[in-house]
This record gives C-alpha cells, sequence and structure tokens, in this order.
C-alpha cells in the first residue's frame, strides 16, 4: 500500500473533498472516451484509467513511478486497461496512436512542460482530443498561505499563461473553470434518473477559479458542453451542520485547553518571576564574588609582588650564606687536612710509645723474673746458711777451731 504524501490521489486516503475534485475531472472526461482508445498521463494510483475504462475500447496508464504503476495493476486489474511506467515527456507510443489523451494535474509537476504538449501533440490522432488540468497559480497559492508552495510543483499557471502555452500547440483550445458550488438536489429515494441542471448567475472568473481544465485539439473542436458533478444527492447542508456541531466541539475542547494552557501559562509566569528573582539574587551574589575575586587577584598580586622582594633578599641572603658556606668549606677541609697530618704524626710517636713500651714492659719483665730467680737463689742459700748454722759438725768443728766461719 502506497502512502498519500500529496504528490498523487490514493484512493482512500484522502478527504472526500479532495477525492471529488479529482474524480469529477475523470467523469468529464468519460464523456469523450465512448469507444476510444485512450491514454492517460501520470495515471499515479490508477483509479481515473478504471473511470475511463467504462466506455473507452481500451485505456492506458502511464505513470514515472514504479510503486504507482505496481498499485494500480493490482487494484485495477481489467481486461481494458493496460498501464505502463514511462515518462511524460517521452511517450513510448507510435504518432497518432489514441483518439483521448488526459493529464490531470500533471502539467505543473514538470520543468519542461513544452515536451509534455510537444509528446501528446504526436501521439494524438487528427481528430483526437486533448484533456488537460492545473491549479489556478493566484488560488492555490493564497489557499496554501499557511503550509507553503507544494514542493512537488515546478511552474504553476495564471489563466493567460496556461491558454497561450496551450495555443502554442493546438490550434483550437477552450478553457474550462473547474469550481466547488454549492446546489439543491431533486433525486428518487431509490432509482436513479437522468439529471437536468441550471445554473444560475455567472460561472465566474477565471482570477477566482480553483482548476482549469482546457479541451484541445489539433483540428476541430469537439461538442462542448457544461458539465456538472455531484459526488451524492445527500443533504449537504445536515451534513454541514454536523460538520459544524463538530467543529464546535472542537472549539469548546479548544477553550478548554486554551482555559488550561492560560491558567499553565499564569503558572509557568510565576516560575518565570520566582527564577527571576532568584536569578537576580545569584546575580548580586556574581558581582559580589567577583568583587572579592577582583580584591582577591589584587592581594594576590601584592602579595606575589611581596614574595618577589622576599625570594629577591632570599636570593641574596642565599648567595652570600654560600659564600660564607664555600669559605668555612675551605676552612674545614684545610683544618681537616691539618689535624689528619697532625693525628697521623701523633699516632706515630703513639705508636713509636707503644713500642717503648712494649720494650720496656719485656725488660721489666724480664728483670722480674731475674729478681725472682736470684730471690729463688737467695732463698736457698738462705737455707743452706740456716742448715750449716744449725749443722752439728758445723758446731763442733766451730768448737774445736774447724770449719768455716760462718757470720751469723
Amino acid at each position: 500500500m502506497i502512502e498519500f504524501t500529496g504528490e498523487r490521489v490514493i484512493p482512500g486516503e484522502v478527504n472526500d473533498d479532495l477525492w471529488a475534485e479529482h474524480i469529477a475531472r475523470y467523469a468529464f472526461a468519460s464523456r469523450y472516451a465512448s469507444n476510444a482508445n485512450a491514454l492517460d498521463i501520470g495515471a499515479g494510483a490508477g483509479y481515473g484509467v478504471a473511470e475511463l475504462a467504462r466506455g473507452a475500447r481500451l485505456i492506458t496508464g502511464i505513470d514515472v513511478a514504479t510503486e504507482a504503476v505496481t498499485y494500480a495493476r493490482a487494484h485495477y486489474p481489467l481486461v481494458n486497461t493496460h498501464f505502463v511506467q514511462a515518462s511524460a515527456t517521452a511517450l513510448p507510443f507510435a504518432d497518432q496512436s489514441f483518439d483521448l489523451a488526459t493529464a490531470f494535474e500533471v502539467i505543473e509537476h514538470l520543468s519542461d512542460w513544452r515536451t509534455l504538449l510537444a509528446e501528446v501533440r504526436r501521439v494524438l490522432q487528427h481528430n483526437g482530443v486533448f484533456l488537460v488540468s492545473t491549479p489556478n497559480k493566484l488560488y492555490y497559492a493564497e489557499s496554501r498561505t499557511k503550509e507553503g508552495p507544494n514542493p512537488f510543483h515546478t511552474h504553476e499557471f495564471e489563466f493567460a499563461e496556461f491558454r497561450d502555452a496551450l495555443a502554442e500547440f493546438f490550434p483550437s483550445v477552450t478553457i474550462l473553470l473547474q469550481n466547488w458550488i454549492g446546489s439543491f438536489a431533486f433525486c428518487p429515494h431509490q432509482s436513479t434518473v437522468p439529471l437536468d441542471a441550471r445554473i444560475d448567475g455567472t460561472p465566474g472568473s477565471p482570477a477566482e477559479a480553483h482548476f482549469f481544465l482546457a479541451v484541445c485539439a489539433k483540428e476541430l473542436a469537439p461538442e462542448l458542453r457544461s458539465f456538472l458533478y455531484v459526488p451524492r444527492a445527500s443533504n449537504v447542508l445536515r451534513e454541514r451542520e454536523q460538520h459544524i456541531q463538530l467543529l464546535e466541539d472542537e472549539l469548546a475542547t479548544v477553550r478548554q485547553w486554551l482555559t488550561n494552557v492560560t491558567a499553565d501559562r499564569q503558572n509557568l509566569i510565576e516560575v518565570h518571576e520566582d527564577q527571576t528573582r532568584h536569578l537576580e539574587e545569584h546575580n548580586r551574589w556574581a558581582i559580589q564574588l567577583e568583587k572579592d575575586w577582583k580584591a582577591a587577584l589584587a592581594r594576590i598580586a601584592q602579595l606575589q609582588d611581596e614574595l618577589n622582594v622576599e625570594q629577591t633578599a632570599a636570593t641574596r641572603k642565599l648567595a652570600e650564606l654560600e659564600d660564607e658556606n664555600r669559605l668555612k668549606t675551605e676552612w674545614a677541609l684545610e683544618t681537616e687536612s691539618r689535624l689528619s697530618a697532625e693525628l697521623a704524626s701523633k699516632c706515630g710517636e703513639l705508636a713509636e710509645a707503644v713500642r717503648l713500651l712494649d720494650a720496656a714492659e719485656a725488660n721489666v719483665i724480664e728483670r722480674t723474673h731475674w729478681a725472682q730467680q736470684l730471690q729463688a737463689r737467695l732463698e736457698r742459700l738462705e737455707a743452706q746458711f740456716q742448715m750449716l748454722r744449725d749443722s752439728r759438725w758445723l758446731k763442733l768443728g766451730r768448737a774445736v777451731g774447724v770449719g768455716p766461719r760462718v757470720e751469723g
């Protein structure tokens, strides 16, 4: 199922008014399609081909869109219909192939619309009829004020331009005005009888027309009669009243919605005012914060200057200390060298004193051993002298004046 995008009408996907204004053109064209070999250019979904097929001998519909041709073939598989994918500016048919050609709401879609008219003239028989329609540029632009230009239209026509463009290719051109009109219908309840129509007043001006529908011929113009298409003979007034009631219900809904929106708007205004006050407080706080920040920056700059001064003094003091430290280091190294030499000398002297002390100690030990040995000998001699003193033989010899004299 293809969707309605605004480029072409899809049955069942558009409102009744839009459907009626399109199908009415094919109802008008059907009066020229009796036993004709007909061509519908820009056939779209194929509903117009089906309408013309009621009286035509053979009807061919062409469209440049693949999805449109596929849809038409699936929905209108009639024995006297044929759908072809082709461009409106390059018709794949021989010269003088058709009795009737239609191009409804196609020409305004083409930038090369003159080629379309030349191609239609080529494939149309000498006594053939070409029916072509297009919206009135003046009315169409006015009716689409809110929506803006139709994105699918390349070139739209006013009445005189449309007439002159067709006259370049067709000697006979008659332009009919297609308009919605109000009317009263008198019809039987069940059966269908021929309808006579009467239109009072003027048919309207080209500047006010909704659409232009041109009847073109290469030779003599066909018999032309006005045509009235009535979608249905129901009570349009009642439908309008029902529609008005629906609109009034929608209006009441809109009014209620507007009341709610107004209340919401008031709430939003109050919230906005509260937020504005809050924002003003924050702005004041931000201003004070900025002042404090600037004062802090000034104080930082002042401290930076003081720090620079202190750093300069500290650098100078550090240089002085480094010089002093260098001098003290040199003195310490010199003192260490001198004391190390003196210590080495004293250590040498101490080592010599230790050696001499060790020699003296050895001499003392030696003399002590000698004294001890002498003492031992003395003690032995003393013992021997004592033995001699105590000896009887010695005493006897002394008494007789014999033996050694031992002093006591």
